[in-house]
C-alpha cells in the first residue's frame, strides 16, 4: 500500500470518473483544471462540489504518517492546508477491515485529533476517520473529506466509490447544516444531533437565565414536582409573576421535566448565570439596555408584578474611589471604595470608570467587589486607558441594568423566518409583537458564522438522520422538528426518502452526568451505520420517532412500537405505581417491561440503580430479545427519598459484547422510606 511522501502538495478535489477517484493533473491546462467552488447566488454561501477547489482550502500538505497500534491498527496521516491554520488527520484500518467509507465529526472548537473512541468506532464500522480542528462552517471539513477519499484510494489501491458521512452535535450540528445545505457529492449523508435552530443563541440561554431570576427560590419545589412519583403540577404553590414566567419559558421550549435538574436547566453552576453571550449582544445592540429601562413595553418600565420585581432588583450607583492599592510595578490592583451596594447583585455586575464629575466616562473595568469590604479587585484583560486613568476621586459606576435587561432580550426578538411556533406566544391574534422588536435578530448573526451561511431551509442533497434528545435545555427539543418541517417544506414527496428525526428521552445535551440520564453516544453511532446502509444500499432506516409538540413541549407516547424510532422503551413500577411510601426495613417490588421498536434491535443488557445514586448494577434476565419482563425485590434500610431507577440497553444485531451502538433509556420511579 502506497504513502504519499512527507511534505506532497496537491489540490483538493475529487474527481469521479465512472465510479473512479483520481489524482488531478497539477499540470493540467487551463481549460481541464477544475473550477473554483462558488456561491449559487449573489452573496450566498460558497456551493462546493465533489469536483471543484475551494479557492481557499485548496493546498493540502501531508506533514507525517505513521503505523499505530492503538487504539486499534490504524495507519495515521496528518497534514494541514497551506496558507491555512487549519490541520486534519486521517486515520485508515486495515485493509480486510475497511469497507469504503468514511466518518468525519465536527465540531467548532474541537482540534484535528479524533478520540480513541471515535477512531475505533470508525474501524468498527468499516470506515476510515477524518478529522480537522474545527473552525466555523464546512469548507476546510468539505476539502479534507475531499482529500481524504484521494489519500484512502492510493493507500488502498482501491479504485471504487469512497462513501463519506458528516456529524456533529451542538455548535457541529450547525456545521453539519451547513454541510449538507451546502455541499453536493462530498458527503453521502449525514448525523446531526442535539440540533439548534438559528434562534438558539443567545435566547435559548437568556431564557433560561430568565427563569432562574424569577424561579430560582420555588426551584426545587418545581422539581419535586415534575420528578418520578411527584404531584405533576409543576405550578403549584407559585405566585402570579411566577407562574407566568414557568409558562413563558417553557412554552419557548425549555423541558418542563429538565427543571428536575434545576440547577444546571437554570445555570446555577454555570459562573456567568447563562449571560455568556451578553458581550455579543452589547456590541451588536448597544441601544438595547437604555430602551429597556426608559422605553415602554419593556420589563424595565412595565407596571407589573413582574415589571417591579426587575426594577427592584436594579443596582445602578456611583462609587467614590478613596483609595488605590498598587503593586511594585505601580500598576493598580484594587480600589478602596466609598461604598458599596447594600444588597449585592446574584447577576453579573458591570463596573465603569468616570471621572470625579461622574459624567466623563473614563472607560469599563474588569473586576470582583467585595461589597462588605467595600473593596474592588481589579481582574485581567482591562485596557490600558482605563488602569492608567484610575486615581482617588474617581468614581465606579456599579450597575446590572444589562444583566437584567437581557433577561427579557427573548421577548424582543422574535423570528422573521416562518415556522417557528414557539414565538406564537409572544404575537396578538393578528400576528404582531406584543412587544417592541430590536433592529437585528442576533441569532442569525451568531448561527450564520459558525454554520458557514446556512439558510436553514431545509434543502438537504444528502441522506439524514437528525437525533435530538427530549431532555435538552440547550438546544431545545422543538427545534429538531422545526427543522425537520422545513425539510419537509423543502422536499416534499420525496422527504421520506431523505430523512429521520429520531428523539431519546431522559437525554440532554451534555450525557449520563446525572443518575436521571443516559449515554447517548450508542444511538448516533447506529445512525451512523444506518445512514450508511441507506445511502450505500438503499437499506431505509428506521421511521422517525412519532411524537407531539403542545405547548412547547415534545412529548413522546408511551409504547415502543407507537413511538417507533429506535431507542427501547422502559414501564417501571413499584408496587404497581409511579410512588410507594414505606417503613425502613420492608422489601418492594420492582417490575418492568421493555420493549424495542418493531426491527431495531434486542434488549442485550439490564442495569439497576436502586438508591438514585448513579451506581449502576448489571442483573442477567437471559438471552437478548425484542421484549423483556423483569421483577426484582429490593429492601431498603434508611430512611429518605430514593428514585431507582432501571437502564435497558437495546444493540441491532443483539450483541451484548460489543460496546458500540448501544442504545440506552430508563424507568424510574420513588421510593419514600419513613
Amino acid at each position: 500500500m502506497k504513502k504519499f511522501k512527507k511534505g506532497f502538495v496537491a489540490a483538493v478535489v475529487a474527481t469521479t470518473v465512472l465510479g473512479s477517484l483520481s489524482m488531478p493533473n497539477m499540470g493540467a491546462s487551463a481549460e481541464t483544471a477544475p473550477q473554483a467552488c462558488g456561491p449559487l447566488e449573489t452573496g450566498g454561501a460558497l456551493w462546493v462540489t465533489a469536483q471543484c477547489l475551494d479557492p481557499q482550502y485548496n493546498r493540502p500538505v501531508i506533514d507525517s504518517q505513521i503505523d499505530l497500534t492503538v487504539p486499534v491498527p490504524i495507519h495515521k496521516v496528518s497534514g494541514h492546508f497551506e496558507g491555512t491554520d487549519k490541520k486534519f488527520n486521517f486515520y485508515f484500518p486495515a485493509k480486510s477491515k475497511w469497507k469504503g467509507r468514511f466518518f468525519q465529526l465536527v465540531y467548532p472548537l474541537q482540534d484535528e485529533n479524533a478520540t480513541e473512541d471515535t477512531i475505533s468506532f470508525g474501524a468498527d464500522s468499516g470506515a476510515y476517520t477524518v478529522q480537522t480542528n474545527g473552525g466555523s462552517g464546512y469548507r476546510a471539513d468539505a476539502a479534507a473529506a475531499k482529500f481524504s477519499k484521494i489519500v484512502a484510494a492510493d493507500y488502498y489501491g482501491s479504485s471504487k466509490r469512497i462513501y463519506g458521512y458528516v456529524y456533529g452535535g451542538s455548535g457541529g450540528s450547525y456545521m453539519t447544516i451547513g454541510a449538507i445545505e451546502n455541499t453536493s457529492g462530498v458527503w453521502d449523508g449525514a448525523v446531526p444531533f442535539i440540533p439548534g435552530a438559528p434562534t438558539s443563541i443567545p435566547n435559548n440561554f437568556f431564557a433560561r437565565a430568565f427563569a432562574r431570576f424569577v424561579l430560582g427560590d420555588k426551584a426545587s419545589q418545581i422539581a419535586d414536582q415534575v420528578s418520578p412519583g411527584g404531584g405533576g403540577n409543576a405550578y403549584a404553590g407559585l405566585n402570579e409573576a411566577e407562574r407566568a414566567v414557568l409558562d413563558e419559558v417553557t412554552k419557548l421550549g425549555v423541558p418542563l421535566r429538565a427543571l428536575e435538574d434545576y440547577p444546571y436547566a437554570l445555570g446555577l453552576t454555570f459562573d456567568d448565570g447563562l449571560l455568556g453571550f451578553a458581550s455579543a449582544v452589547k456590541g451588536i445592540d448597544p441601544t438595547y439596555v437604555d430602551d429597556f429601562w426608559s422605553k415602554p413595553g419593556y420589563l424595565g418600565t412595565e407596571q407589573s408584578a413582574l415589571g417591579k420585581l426587575f426594577q427592584d432588583a436594579k443596582i445602578d450607583q456611583y462609587a467614590a474611589v478613596a483609595g488605590v492599592s498598587r503593586n511594585a510595578q505601580n500598576e493598580p490592583i484594587s480600589l478602596t471604595l466609598g461604598s458599596a451596594p447594600a444588597n449585592p447583585s446574584k447577576l453579573p455586575l458591570d463596573f465603569t470608570l468616570y471621572a470625579a464629575d461622574g459624567t466623563t466616562k473614563l472607560g469599563a473595568l474588569s473586576g470582583t467587589l467585595d461589597p462588605a469590604a467595600k473593596l474592588f479587585a481589579l481582574g485581567s484583560g482591562n485596557a490600558s486607558d482605563a488602569l492608567n486613568a484610575i486615581h482617588a476621586g474617581a468614581k465606579l459606576r456599579i450597575d446590572n441594568r444589562w444583566s437584567l435587561a437581557l433577561l427579557s432580550y427573548h421577548r424582543h426578538q422574535i423570528p422573521k423566518q416562518t415556522g417557528f411556533y414557539a414565538w406564537d406566544p409572544f404575537k396578538a391574534a393578528d400576528g404582531s409583537p406584543l412587544y417592541p422588536q430590536r433592529p437585528l435578530e442576533i441569532g442569525p448573526l451568531i448561527t450564520g458564522s459558525v454554520t458557514g451561511g446556512a439558510k436553514f431551509d431545509g434543502m438537504i442533497h444528502t441522506k439524514v438522520i437528525m437525533v435530538a434528545n427530549v431532555l435538552d435545555a440547550d438546544a431545545y427539543p422543538w427545534q429538531a422538528d422545526w427543522y425537520s418541517k422545513q425539510v419537509k417544506n423543502s422536499l416534499g414527496k420525496s422527504y421520506d426518502n431523505h430523512f429521520r428525526l429520531w428523539y431519546n428521552d431522559n437525554a440532554d445535551h451534555i450525557g449520563p452526568r446525572t443518575a436521571r440520564l443516559i449515554d447517548y453516544n450508542g444511538i448516533l453511532q447506529q445512525a451512523l451505520r444506518d445512514v450508511s446502509a441507506w445511502a450505500e444500499k438503499g437499506v431505509a432506516p428506521a421511521g422517525s420517532t412519532r411524537y407531539q409538540v403542545t405547548n412547547g413541549q415534545v412529548l413522546l407516547p408511551a409504547g415502543a412500537a407507537v413511538r417507533q424510532g429506535i431507542q427501547p422503551v422502559v414501564d417501571l413500577t413499584v408496587g404497581g405505581a409511579a410512588r410507594i411510601d414505606i417503613a425502613a426495613g420492608k422489601s418492594v417490588t420492582f417490575k418492568a417491561k421493555i420493549q424495542v421498536p418493531p426491527g431495531s434491535g434486542k434488549i442485550v443488557r439490564t442495569d439497576w440503580d436502586f438508591l438514585g445514586d448513579g451506581r449502576f448494577s448489571a442483573k442477567s434476565f437471559g438471552a437478548p430479545k425484542p421484549t423483556v419482563e423483569v421483577s426484582v425485590t429490593y429492601t431498603f434500610t434508611k430512611p429518605g427519598t430514593y428514585f431507582p431507577a432501571l437502564r435497558a440497553t437495546s444493540q441491532r444485531e443483539g450483541n451484548a459484547s460489543t460496546p458500540f451502538a448501544n442504545v440506552q433509556n430508563l424507568g424510574r420511579v420513588r421510593v419514600v422510606v419513613h
